[in-house]
């Protein structure tokens, strides 16, 4: 009965250690002296909220255009220290807006709803980021590619629900394994 008990823990075990997920550099990852990982051109991810990258010698800026809009976060680029507390315009066509810095938060976000509409529409848009902190001021081109299947922003994040279908699998030999420990204790009760 022991052998059996421990098979069926060995086995749940092994399930729960495979799906274990892998770790891996995802795009804008940095490494431990502030290098990007993920090269100088990152291919743009898919299946998430549209985003912008750029760069220039003073900062690095990523935006996501997700939850109503658009959300900036600002870096030194030779440190991958947040700058908080600047200003940044955002320009697109002929439109301006200056950023909300959000501090809880750490981001700065245009919610300008004449931009966003426009920005929305699927293609590619060039932005052009001013930004200043302190003595530091810097202009930044980047392009945010919405796709023509864009996804619906809830600003949740993407939810992955495949391990639903892995549910019998960890169920099962849950199960078998709570069997048979109440079989062993009623085989020592009786």
């Amino acid at each position: 009965m022991k052998t059996l008990q421990f098979s069926l823990s060995t086995a749940l075990l092994a399930v729960l250690f495979c799906m274990a997920p892998a770790a891996h550099a995802a795009p804008g990852a940095h490494g431990p002296n502030g290098e990007h990982l993920d090269g100088p051109a990152a291919a743009p991810a898919t299946g998430g909220a549209p985003r912008v990258e750029t760069f220039s010698e003073l900062f690095e800026v990523v935006g996501h255009l997700s939850g109503g809009e658009l959300s900036v976060l600002v870096d030194r680029y030779d440190t991958n220290e947040p700058v908080l507390g600047g200003t940044l315009e955002v320009e697109y066509k002929h439109m301006k807006a200056r950023a909300k810095f959000h501090a809880d938060v750490g981001d700065y976000a245009i919610d300008d709803p004449a931009m966003l509409r426009a920005l929305a529409v699927p293609g590619k848009h060039a932005l052009l980021f001013t930004f200043t902190a302190g003595d530091d001021s810097d202009l930044l081109e980047g392009t945010l590619d919405v796709p023509a299947t864009a996804p619906v922003a809830h600003g949740h994040g993407e939810r992955r629900w495949w391990w639903l279908a892995l549910l019998p699998a960890i169920g099962l030999p849950a199960a078998l394994l709570a069997r048979s420990r109440r079989r062993a204790a009623t085989e020592v009760q009786a």
